[in-house]
């Protein structure tokens, strides 16, 4: 009603009344607004809906835990130090001492017992074959990350080293990747379409599901990007998340890289394994990756010295770590490449990395394999020096090596030593705090919960085992020290390796022939590289860790190795195995020739004795 008629019917008065204490009222709270604090950006931000997260896995294979150069390592990665700048960095992150355990335990959140992948099929037994937890490919009630992910609208892709399984279901199509280029074998020539060790008679790539051929010519780390990129390029424009998983075979054997990589290291590694292992032991304290009064680890008593080399032995050595510390540098170009590519597209912000590596550094020396220097002839492998690492040249670092790059821990891949356990692992991104290193307790189950919990709230998919890692996400967030208490005990078993750690304390045991299936106890951050066993100083401890050991074994449904198991002879019978596999049929045919060929000029020399015979009687 107009204020003039309100006057007119005689009500003026109150209507006035009325403005005045709407005015009042209106520039009251102009005034709290002015006083009081309204809600922040970010508030604002949060009532609208925010996309959520990329996620980059990267992975490296057999990466050791100062290898790469943001944890002291002599090789350049610039991009990769980038992006730990940017996030938080983890000393105590411990994986599993073999590939296909870890990465089952790296995608599902669980014990790799749990996931279906005790261990890898190079090593074995027969006597496990099928049991349960022993099938080395992802069982069916097994959710992966990928499928959790999917559930949410994001777009999965992996591209690399797979080895979960290559029959019906296995392959990552079949575990939520919706792209993939996957290698499944424990690894494969960087250069050419061809396997590197006897187990296999071909290296068994797959483009979403469907046999492929690798394209020959071209470095492994260049390749496995450009697939990442093609399927970000193709992914549907709708606005939606992806997840990346990109599993280098850098630098698992063979060990190769281009030389304009490699020759940046000439003469770097000249002084030997001795001096590599003591400066790498300085850095780390110096970096704050160990405690100032650890002690070094030790080389076990069967490595060689370097001094015992002969001059042309070094030069070999050298050179092959030379190609070691290339491979890593050429891998991180590549993840600059991936990297630049999301900056480009606006998506580098909004994108949390993870970088890691399935275990610790590979000490195998196969050149000294009885029959593997002519499986490499006959596969177009040498070992020169003078094209070392390059197309066609076949190379490892070897046990002494393996041994200084896993410094500071004791011991490397395989084992369950702090060397086989201990890696690196990088978490950068949207919810991650900048510039922090971390002591905390992390273990690789706890990376799918971690990154769970960063992108928001996922569908649970029915069925599905429940994860058993934890989210480090509170630890990222600065807002705690730890997420394991004193109480909690964390287990692993790889065909007969095994530890348990709790708290500050871990109990190892692992067989031969670097370890004697014998328990030791160790404290994890006083003593990383595992010199002084408390077993006898520290009993109780001991027991109640033990006690803890027999709880995992048994909710894992581990099994005993058979009597006299031991790792090489096993690998060796399992290769001769697949050997008759793939060749049996043609060496039968070959002697059933032999055999038809001295029949028949047996026959024809007993005919013609006959005839001889019928001649001269």
């Amino acid at each position: 009603m107009p204020i003039d008629s309100a006057c007119r019917i005689g009500s003026c008065q109150g209507v006035r009344l009325r403005l005045h204490r709407g005015r009042a009222t209106a520039l009251m709270a102009m005034m709290v607004a002015l006083i009081l604090p309204g809600p922040s950006l970010s508030q604002v931000k949060s009532s609208t809906p925010v996309k959520r997260p990329n996620v980059v896995i990267i992975l490296f294979d057999d990466a050791a835990l100062m290898d790469l150069g943001i944890y002291g390592g002599e090789a350049s990665t610039p991009h990769i130090d980038a992006i730990g700048r940017r996030g938080t960095l983890f000393t105590r992150y411990a994986t599993s001492p073999l590939c296909s355990p870890s990465r089952a335990m790296l995608l599902t959140g669980l014990t790799n017992h749990q996931a279906g992948v005790a261990t890898i099929k190079e090593v074995l037994p027969k006597e496990h074959v099928g049991k349960p937890g022993y099938g080395l490919h992802l069982e069916a009630n097994v959710a992966t990350l990928p499928e959790r992910l999917v559930k949410a609208g994001y777009h999965t892709f992996m591209s690399g080293k797979w080895h979960l399984g290559d029959g019906p279901g296995q392959l990552p199509g079949s575990h939520g990747f919706q792209r993939s280029f996957a290698l499944d074998a424990s690894g494969a020539d960087n250069w050419d379409d061809k396997p590197y060790m006897p187990f296999y008679n071909e290296a068994p790539w797959f483009e979403d599901d469907k046999p492929t051929a690798y394209p020959s010519g071209q470095f492994s780390s260049t390749v496995i990007v450009d697939k990442v990129l093609g399927y970000l390029d193709k992914r549907p424009k709708d606005g939606q998340p992806f997840l990346a998983y990109v599993a280098f075979q850098a630098v698992h054997i063979p060990v190769q890289a281009p030389r304009a990589y490699t020759q940046k290291y000439a003469g770097r590694f000249d002084r030997g394994w001795e001096q590599l292992a003591r400066d790498r032991f300085a850095r780390a304290k110096a970096l704050g990756l160990i405690n100032p009064n650890a002690r070094p680890p030790a080389m076990h008593p069967s490595m060689r010295r370097w001094d015992s080399l002969s001059p042309q032995e070094q030069k070999l050595q050298a050179r092959a770590m030379e190609v070691y510390a290339g491979m890593i540098e050429a891998t991180d170009a590549e993840i600059g490449r991936l990297v630049d590519r999301l900056r480009a597209e606006g998506e580098l912000e909004n994108t949390i990395f993870v970088i890691t590596s399935d275990n610790g550094p590979e000490p195998s020396n196969p050149g000294a394999e009885p029959g593997f220097n002519q499986w490499m002839w006959t596969h177009g492998y040498n070992r020169r020096l003078d094209n070392l690492g390059e197309r066609g040249s076949h190379n490892w670092i070897g046990p002494e090596w393996a041994s200084a790059v896993a410094t500071p821990g004791y011991l490397f891949k395989f084992y369950t030593s702090s060397g086989g356990l201990h890696v690196p692992m990088i978490m950068a991104g949207p919810g991650i705090a900048a510039g922090q290193k971390t002591n905390a307790p992390a273990f690789v189950q706890d990376v799918t919960p971690t990154l769970l919990d960063l992108v928001g709230e996922i569908p649970a998919i029915p069925g599905s085992k429940p994860i058993s890692g934890r989210s480090q996400a509170q630890v990222l967030a600065g807002q705690t020290q730890s997420v394991y208490g004193p109480g909690d005990s964390v287990g692993i078993e790889v065909s007969g390796n095994a530890a348990i750690t709790k708290g500050d304390y871990t109990l190892v045991k692992y067989n031969p022939p670097f370890g004697d299936n014998q328990w030791r106890l160790y404290h994890v951050t006083r003593d990383p590289g595992q010199t002084q066993d408390l077993s006898a100083s520290l009993p109780a401890v001991r027991a109640d860790l033990e006690r803890a050991y027999a709880a995992y074994a048994k909710a894992n449904g581990v099994l005993e190795l058979p009597p006299g198991y031991k790792v090489q002879r096993q690998a060796a019978l399992n290769s001769l195995k697949r050997q008759w596999q793939f060749y049996g049929g043609y060496v039968i045919g070959f002697l059933g020739l032999v055999f038809a060929g001295g029949w028949f000029l047996l026959r024809r020399m007993g005919k013609r004795r006959a005839t001889q015979a019928k001649v001269n009687p």
